[in-house]
């Protein structure tokens, strides 16, 4: 199944998990994949650490995953060489895993490089390409508040088209809470002859420290006056003695929630060919938001 061609039938739904850290999460894993699954996603796809540090937890997890969905996982550049990369996608076709987000990754603090032989996810597009033919659909980032170390939009838009014309099959997007920034942005990339399908990548607004942390870290994400509001009228969970507060993390809970299913609205006005939500491991937050948006 190629997800590019399911994307230009119907809007697809995807999920977004993460190999858990703790021997706790790895035992809760199986539990919380099948709930996933209950939910009917297109694919689930699985975060990868730098330089493949996590690897093995990955693959554990595409294994759970192909129980209840098709799995995609993520490969990035960092501390990769050419033989290391076609190592693993041998590994991963010999699993049966044949779907792929290529990521050049996050540059650890203090380094000025990949620390490998690929320096952009074009790099590794390209080798794929090279080396397994069309043995893999591959999915490539996009970022519509552009990225954080690009000169301009433009060039941004710019990357993602080699990305296209080196054999991307689709885009799945980075966190985009503002929509006026992601219609300027969608429209750029088809006027710059994009025509990949796009799978938008969504982050409930369920835990305060994720959606700071997404927004103003790294990512520089942009964050509209509603979310604003939403963060800002309930910044406090202690007061100034350190007691929590009766009911504010359950108030910030409800209006995340309710602001993620508006967003998921707009997504869905804008004709958009794909949600991809993240999950961040929380399934029962996540049958939720699709329940009140009445997308299950």
């Amino acid at each position: 199944m190629k997800f590019s061609d399911l994307m230009k039938k119907r809007q697809t739904l995807s999920f977004e998990v993460y190999p858990p850290k703790t021997e706790k999460g790895m035992n809760n894993l199986p539990g919380m994949i099948r709930r996933l699954g209950e939910l009917q996603p297109d694919y689930i796809s699985c975060t990868y650490g730098a330089g493949g540090s996590n690897v093995g937890k990955n693959r554990e997890v595409l294994r759970e995953v192909e129980k209840v969905a098709v799995p995609v996982t993520h490969l990035t550049c960092i501390g990769q060489t050419k033989e290391s990369v076609r190592r693993q996608l041998q590994a991963y076709l010999d699993q049966g895993v044949t779907h792929i987000l290529a990521l050049r990754g996050d540059i650890p603090y203090g380094q000025s490089g990949t620390g490998g032989e690929f320096s952009h996810a074009t790099d590794l597009v390209a080798f794929i390409r090279k080396e397994f033919g069309t043995a893999f659909e591959i999915a490539v980032a996009g970022t519509p508040g552009g990225h954080v170390e690009c000169s301009s939009l433009e060039a941004d838009i710019m990357h993602l088209r080699q990305k296209q014309d080196l054999g991307a099959d689709y885009i799945i997007t980075q966190l985009c809470f503002d929509m006026d920034v992601f219609r300027r942005w969608h429209e750029a990339i088809r006027k710059a002859g994009i025509t990949i399908p796009v799978d938008a990548g969504i982050m409930p607004v369920i835990s305060k420290k994720s959606v700071i942390n997404q927004c103003f870290s790294h990512n520089a994400c942009p964050v509209p006056r509603d979310l604003a509001l939403v963060l800002t009228q309930n910044w406090f969970d202690t007061d100034p003695e350190g007691n929590e507060i009766p009911g504010a993390r359950e108030a910030f809970r409800e209006e995340g929630i309710a602001y993620t299913v508006r967003l998921l609205e707009q997504y869905i006005a804008e004709g958009i060919d794909g949600i991809h939500l993240y999950t961040m491991d929380r399934s029962e937050d996540v049958r939720e938001v699709l329940q009140r948006a009445g997308l299950r």
